[in-house]
């Protein structure tokens, strides 16, 4: 009886189990079971976007390139998703290469230049000079209307690339960027749920639900047909007053992602440059003021509009007097500040300006420019980390603008910088490179004045840089008046007028310029355009043979030599080898010519006898080691006979003419001078 008790108390608690293990199945297994064969039946029939960073370079399976399709993980509305730059890098890292990854918004892309006018550019051509004999790979990933959720959620990919450096300038956009506190693409203000959500996006049944979500209307996102800017499209929160709920959460934000991403670098030991920010502090007016809503509001305003009638008036004494006691019953005006700093300015005291604009830019509730707290997080993250370096571009603005304090004179408008401004940026990352030691110690460096003067940029480019910032300006927030600066007349203006408003691209815009210049027989600003391809197809050989060229025609030997050496890297060739030789030659640089000379010899498509060049250079080698200072005629004699044994008029005159500035009646330089004769077609 017992034991057919204790038989039936046990059917009945394994049938209990039973129970419980079908609910379980049913309850938590069977629909993840769905959800998995939902997923493989979505990717089987590759719906969906592929949301990797970099994809394989369509038309080069050597190379990988940035996926267009990867910021729409960060945008609710994939229909104002942006895209970035085409750039170029090795599936397999060559040894002489440095990989540079940068990282960041539209200030960090070159807005509103793009191209060779970003910062980038000015750097990528910089190194490229100052280190001829180093590959640069500087890939810019950085996109307009993102933040620091793109640059972590890129970091996370970016770092198993082999990066040698990581360039980052990354913090105007915190609030309204993509996934920002304040903007129409938020979904939450925890920076751990949206990092979550966003790797959620990866997953192709989430994708299915969020374009199911999107195509009924029930996004929060405004319709981006609507004719409206993207800086209006991207706002939700047009009022984040200083110190609000919101205004914290969005520093918090900044602060989470971008320790993340320093450390997640910093754990690989790669080191990172990471920028502070500069704005314009001086010429741009607050966009958003929040007014007194107290019994103070009526003292306010009479002292306020006392102040900016005695300002309009040019009294600053006076303005001064009244805006400072507008500011005493309440002193959360950003407008009140701003024009106390501008009678401050205008009265020459420098110091009170600055404060006061500093004070204005932390009141302006319209939170395009970032709060000098982001420039506090920067420095904090770069003390904490061994990896992670500071740039400090406020303090070399500030030292190159008018009275120290940033205004037109190196920004386009409230946060993107001018030609000028591009090219301190790219200054200061690159003395920044040098100390960290990620470039080589040697190097015949190119200065910063060299730079300013021979960066491959056109008219072209800094028009419609002009045009866009134009346009821009008769939209929200500035909502200006249009000005007749936007003109179509000469054929740069037309060029840059179409890139801008009729969407030409850029590849068309530069053929049709260097056509005009070549028409024009305007050979160095042609130079400029096909130097400027380079920096945008750097990968491709081809494009490094019409600088090198233009150079030949312009005598500028140098640059020939070095256009044709970078063409021969990516893909050598006999021709390439025989102009690089004979330029150097020319140059007077037989060490450099010889790896070129052995190169034609083994791959000799004509009919010259390469080894006695060879031989003859390989004397003129000897012979300039053995020079007995610069006065040696026999040895100078004899170098110039082996250049004409060469056939080098140009070395050999070289020679003959050092040779008679010491013995005007030197008989046997006499006898070759008429050798060195070039003789030109009637």
């Amino acid at each position: 009886m017992t034991e057919d008790r204790i038989r039936d108390n046990s059917l009945n608690v394994l049938s209990k189990r039973k129970i419980i293990l079908f609910k379980v199945i049913g309850i938590v297994i069977v629909p993840l079971l769905i959800v998995l064969f939902a997923e493989l039946c979505l990717r089987l029939f590759h719906y969906g976007d592929n949301l990797n960073l970099f994809i394989e370079a369509p038309n080069d399976a050597r190379y990988w390139m940035m996926n267009p399709d990867a910021s729409k993980r960060y945008f609710t509305n994939q229909t104002i998703a942006t895209n970035g730059n085409k750039e170029l890098f090795a599936k397999v890292k060559a040894p002489n290469t440095i990989r540079i990854f940068v990282l960041g918004e539209s200030t960090t892309i070159g807005y509103p230049y793009f191209h060779n006018g970003s910062f980038h550019r000015w750097l990528q051509y910089r190194l490229m000079h100052t280190y001829p004999d180093k590959n640069f790979e500087i890939i810019n990933l950085s996109l307009t209307a993102v933040n620091s959720y793109t640059v972590l959620g890129f970091a996370r990919e970016v770092v198993n690339y082999q990066p040698d450096a990581v360039l980052i300038y990354s913090g105007h956009n915190e609030f309204y960027g993509a996934m920002g506190v304040g903007s129409t693409q938020a979904i939450s203000g925890n920076p751990h749920l949206v990092n979550f959500i966003l790797r959620l996006r990866e997953f192709k049944l989430v994708q299915l639900f969020s374009h199911l979500y999107q195509s009924i209307g029930k996004l929060a996102a405004k319709n981006a047909g609507n004719g409206e800017s993207r800086m209006q499209l991207m706002v939700n929160s047009e009022q984040i007053p200083y110190k609000s709920d919101l205004y914290n959460r969005g520093i918090e934000q900044f602060k989470y992602n971008m320790n993340e991403t320093v450390k997640l670098f910093n754990d690989h030991h790669v080191p990172i440059l990471l920028s502070n920010l500069v704005s314009n502090e001086k010429d741009l007016k607050p966009f958003i003021d929040i007014q007194p809503n107290n019994s103070n509001h009526s003292i306010f305003e009479s002292n306020y509009k006392l102040g900016l009638k005695a300002y309009q008036d040019k009294d600053y004494s006076l303005a001064a007097k009244y805006l400072q006691a507008a500011n005493q019953p309440y002193n959360g005006s950003a407008l009140c500040n701003y024009y106390l700093g501008k009678s401050a300015y205008a009265q020459s005291n420098y110091p009170l300006a600055k404060a006061c604009f500093d004070k204005a830019q932390s009141l302006d509730a319209l939170r395009f420019r970032a709060p000098e707290e982001l420039n506090e997080v920067v420095a904090k993250l770069c003390n904490q980390y061994p990896y992670a370096h500071l740039v400090n571009t406020k303090a070399v603005f500030e030292a190159q603008a008018d009275n120290h304090i940033i205004g037109n004179e190196l920004m386009t408008d409230h946060v993107h910088p001018n030609l000028k401004g591009y090219a301190i940026m790219s200054d200061v990352f690159y003395q920044q490179l040098k100390k960290t030691h990620v470039l080589p110690r040697e190097g015949d460096e190119m200065t910063f004045d060299q730079l300013s003067r021979q960066m491959p940029l056109t008219k072209v480019d800094s028009l419609a840089g002009d045009y866009r910032i134009a346009n821009l300006k008769t939209k929200w927030p500035y909502n200006e008046a249009a000005k007749d600066t936007i003109t179509a007349k000469s054929v740069e203006q037309q060029l840059a007028y179409a890139a801008v408003f009729n969407n030409e691209n850029w590849a068309t815009t530069t053929d049709n310029l260097y056509s005009y210049y070549i028409s024009q027989n305007n050979l160095q600003a042609a130079k400029k355009v096909v130097e400027g391809v380079v920096l945008e197809y750097p990968t491709r050989e081809e494009v490094y043979e019409k600088p090198a060229m233009l150079n030949a025609r312009l005598n500028d030997l140098e640059g020939a030599a070095f256009y044709f050496r970078k063409s021969f890297d990516i893909a050598p060739s006999f021709d390439k080898a025989r102009y690089i030789f004979v330029l150097y030659l020319d140059l007077d640089k037989p060490a450099l010519a010889m790896p070129y000379i052995d190169y034609a010899i083994a791959n000799n498509q004509s009919s010259f006898n390469l080894n006695e060049v060879k031989r003859q250079a390989e004397q003129v080698i000897q012979l300039q080691k053995n020079l007995n200072g610069a006065s040696d005629v026999n040895k100078l004699n004899q170098i110039a006979a082996c250049y004409l044994r060469m056939n080098n008029k140009i070395a050999a005159s070289k020679y003959i003419q050092k040779v008679l500035q010491i013995d005007k009646q030197n008989a046997e330089a006499l006898a070759m001078l008429p050798k060195t004769e070039i003789k030109t077609a009637n």
